[in-house]
């Protein structure tokens, strides 16, 4: 340090508040650029965190005098899990697949594949720069690179996506976590934005599984990709517990209509689909799997377009510039005057809370117009009869 002209001081006890002040204090008084070493201990004070700090490193509510943590509900695997089980099934078998986190191990379904492929497992601690900018290393060195990734801790490492991977159009894999509304963790981990500024990448193919053997497959679509970068969104929490299929190659930028309706199209992209299908059922709607967000399935928009007097577009994401402008583009760029509502996240940052809790409060309030239906069920009759009468 010192040959670097910083001045070292430490380490001091960050516990001690009272001396810390104190050395800080003193240090205003020291010319020159000064690093203080502070050393703390996590967990300190509480028994059962000092014990396991990195099960107790973001945790829920629960009681502190049992210690006892609160066990997810359902028995369903999370998509993180759905994840590590995939990705430790395809390490099995090809021996170039390398994965890479910025420290978020247990986080991201990955404590099963570190120890069971220690030579191929990375994890490159809190520097997602360094991540992506290592994954691009290796895939120009013939491996084939997963970068595991939270949604909000991606956009740290933007500029390495763009000049490292996606101008040299290397097949690196991003398996993004935490899309969409992650709850608890509050504004700054909230995965509101990746659609959007992935989606401007040119060369970047970007999938939104409905469900995880959606996951699964899509997972393995962009494993074996390899004109280009390719991204694969998925929320936090746990799978909707459908069976899983034998894995394939999807076909790329092509999504699948699972219900012919009438006037009606819902466009949906990702895990908000059962609700979605639900709407498309009551309003006898046509509902479409959207699959990519890019590239877009233009001609089975246009085609919903045609055979539609209205569509609604359906995704966990800002809609400025999320999969829903995506399909405004579309239809603009082919001159096509069909209304359209775009249903995502509001132009504010998502406050703390549950899911649940942020889901009603970022969505539409519709009682006013006479819905009392907080979900996709009352908002969509709603606010589309708002846009069909503001269109006409």
């Amino acid at each position: 340090m010192k040959r670097l002209g910083f001045n070292y001081i430490g380490p001091v006890d960050g516990h001690d508040v009272l001396g810390l002040i104190t050395t800080l204090k003193n240090m205003r008084d020291l010319k020159g650029p000064q690093f203080l070493h502070i050393m703390t201990k996590k967990g300190r004070g509480y028994e059962p965190a000092e014990k396991d700090p990195i099960t107790f490193h973001a945790v829920p509510k629960f009681d502190p005098s049992s210690g006892c943590l609160p066990k997810s509900s359902g028995g369903l695997p999370s998509y993180s899990k759905i994840f590590g089980d995939w990705l430790c099934e395809t390490a099995a078998k090809d021996n170039k697949l390398m994965a890479i986190t910025p420290a978020m191990r247990e986080g991201s379904g990955m404590v099963e594949f570190s120890r069971k492929f220690p030579d191929r497992y990375f994890d490159v601690a809190i520097a997602e720069q360094h991540a992506v900018t290592f994954a691009a290393g290796l895939a120009i060195g013939g491996y084939k690179p997963i970068v595991a990734i939270y949604s909000t801790f991606l956009q740290r490492a933007y500029d390495q996506v763009l000049h490292d991977v996606a101008i040299q159009k290397l097949p690196v894999l991003f398996a993004i976590d935490r899309a969409g509304i992650v709850g608890a963790d509050g504004q700054t981990h909230q995965g509101a934005f990746d659609l959007s500024y992935l989606r401007c990448i040119p060369e970047m193919v970007i999938m939104t599984p409905s469900d995880e053997n959606e996951c699964r497959q899509m997972l393995y679509t962009g494993y074996h990709y390899n004109d280009g970068p390719s991204a694969v969104r998925y929320p936090r929490g746990n799978a909707v517990g459908v069976e899983l299929t034998p894995l394939e190659k999807l076909p790329i930028g092509k999504g699948i209509v699972k219900r012919r309706g009438e006037k009606l199209a819902i466009l949906n992209f990702g895990t908000l689909m059962p609700e979605a299908a639900k709407v498309a059922e009551s309003l006898n709607a046509t509902l479409v799997d959207m699959r990519f967000v890019k590239p877009l399935d233009e001609a089975l928009v246009l085609e919903m377009a045609a055979s539609h007097e209205a569509l609604v577009t359906v995704e966990e994401n800002a809609i400025m510039g999320g999969a829903g402008s995506g399909v405004n583009e579309v239809l603009m760029a082919h001159r096509k005057p069909v209304p359209v509502l775009n249903i995502g996240l509001p132009d504010f940052f998502i406050p703390q809370g549950t899911q649940e809790e942020m889901r009603a409060e970022t969505r539409p309030r519709c009682r006013r117009y006479g819905s009392q239906n907080q979900g996709l069920a009352g908002i969509i009759p709603t606010l589309l009869l708002l846009c069909l009468t503001n269109y006409s």
